[in-house]
């Protein structure tokens, strides 16, 4: 112990009373940390753990900046941009620089439509045409005994097609909503339909959410960027948010471009969505960090600003697993999080919030390969902060002899919805994979003798064998690539 910094404090107070200790500022400190403390998606037993910096890993994943923010007890400790808005310039990203938010617009558009419900506008379990005026969902065989509800859209679960949108370059003819919906130009989607019995299944389609604001727009009379200013981005005091699409040449200036895989910026700065509840969310992760807390307190009772806590506890109740109405949700106790990631041309963004801790944190990043490099700073934190329950698979994996993995090098190929190559390479006795315009090149191991999963990003794979135990095939995401050659 130091007693002359403790004589001093008491002859400080006075009358044998010590002074208050100084409050420190840890904020630069925290922030170096998780800077420099980014880490993989897997964790290999028994080897050394990994951590890469960020400067480091913007350049591997050729994303030329990102944004940060963090909650820590309910509120919001830091904020920070690093690396650039466009790529070759010296603009740089600041906390206050927009994004596109891309899917994450999906669970903040649904809160408007359950303050619509709360107002006696909506009803979350009537079919949706009773609200469509400008267009109707066709009725079909699989709409015979189950309808298409609000509930069933924001939970992924009212059996619609069509998965996500790729959004319109600079200069293309935009679509109205109901083209949007029928597929027709100059939309470039397939139409929004029923192909499976609504509440039989999640499977995720952006084709609903587009319904659901279709609907918004019919029964209040307002335009969707109106309708979301008023109904949740106003009252939360978003300040930095817009659904506009396009964005207003005003506020040109504070956005990020968005990025291609190599690195260079996307023709026009940014592909346009018109799908504005599925996709159209600019923003900062400080106001997505609002929207969350904002949800979390009104499910514990402490605000009835945007809903009522039965509302939002329902909305962060599984409907089907894993959805609620409108955010992800994961864990248990300490453990329970709510949130969702985002992925637009040129843009990936990740939201996490842990509504038991009041810990949570908002990354957005101006590249098409951003999402893995978004993981990793998710990761950092986690470890800075101790989430619950929050970190890196822990995975084992098999010993093989180096001349074995031959077995599973190759080229594989898909298709459909978009063409798609695979290589999977051998060096010595370490097997990489690499999906350009897709994947970048990682290390991947073996789990099982048919199964592998990508060092850094997690990703699993599964190797399907045909004839004489040869590979013929491999299954990523949903999707089957078949061996060329083979």
């Amino acid at each position: 112990m130091n007693w002359r910094l403790v004589a001093a404090a008491v002859l400080v107070g006075g009358c044998g009373k010590a002074a208050a200790p100084p409050v420190v500022d840890r904020t630069a400190e925290a922030i170096g940390a998780v800077a420099a403390g980014l880490r993989p998606a897997v964790a290999v037993q028994g080897a050394p753990s990994a951590s890469y910096a960020l400067a480091e890993r913007l350049a591997h994943y050729r994303v030329p900046g990102v944004s940060v923010a963090v909650v820590d007890s309910g509120r919001i400790v830091w904020a920070r941009g690093f690396g650039v808005k466009e790529a070759g310039t010296a603009d740089s990203v600041v906390p206050g620089t927009i994004f596109q938010a891309a899917s994450i617009s999906k669970p903040v558009a649904a809160t408007a439509m359950l303050r619509l419900v709360e107002e006696g506008k909506l009803s979350l379990d009537s079919a949706v045409n009773v609200y469509l005026k400008s267009w109707k969902l066709p009725d079909n065989k699989f709409t015979a005994k189950q309808a298409v509800t609000l509930r069933r859209i924001v939970s992924h679960s009212a059996g619609l097609t069509v998965h996500g949108f790729p959004g319109y370059q600079a200069g293309d003819s935009l679509p109205t909503v109901p083209e949007i919906l029928d597929g027709k130009k100059p939309a470039n989607t397939g139409p929004v339909r029923v192909d499976v019995e609504p509440g039989k299944m999640m499977r995720y389609a952006g084709g609903g959410t587009t319904v659901m604001q279709l609907a918004l727009t019919d029964v209040t009379g307002e335009t969707f960027p109106d309708l979301m200013k008023r109904l949740v981005i106003d009252p939360i005091g978003m300040r930095s948010s817009t659904y506009e699409q396009p964005l207003s040449a005003s506020r040109g200036a504070e956005a990020a471009a968005a990025h291609e895989t190599d690195g260079t910026m996307t023709p026009g700065r940014a592909h346009t969505y018109p799908e504005m509840a599925a996709a159209g969310l600019w923003t900062t992760p400080t106001d997505l960090l609002k929207w969350a807390i904002e949800i979390a307190a009104a499910r514990a009772g402490t605000s009835s600003k945007i809903l009522s806590k039965a509302m939002a506890t329902e909305m962060l109740t599984v409907q089907k697993a894993p959805v609620g109405l409108g955010p992800f949700l994961g864990g248990a106790g300490r453990g329970f999080h709510f949130g969702h990631g985002g992925s637009n041309k040129g843009f990936r963004s990740e939201l996490i919030y842990f509504p038991e801790s009041g810990q949570g944190a908002a990354v957005m990043t101006n590249g098409e390969q951003g999402s893995g490099l978004a993981q990793e700073i998710l990761y950092s934190i986690a470890a800075h902060y101790r989430w619950p329950e929050y970190g890196p698979t822990s995975v084992v994996l098999l010993a093989v002899d180096s001349t074995a993995l031959d077995r599973y090098a190759g080229t594989y190929e898909v298709t459909t919805p978009l063409p798609v190559e695979l290589v999977v390479s051998r060096e010595g006795s370490q097997l990489f994979a690499e999906a350009k315009g897709v994947v970048p090149r990682e290390q991947i191991g073996l789990t099982a003798a048919d199964k592998s999963i990508g060092l850094e990003s997690g990703n699993e794979m599964t190797f399907v064998a045909g004839r004489g135990d040869k590979i013929e095939a491999v299954e990523i995401g949903g999707f089957r690539l078949k061996r060329k050659g083979k």
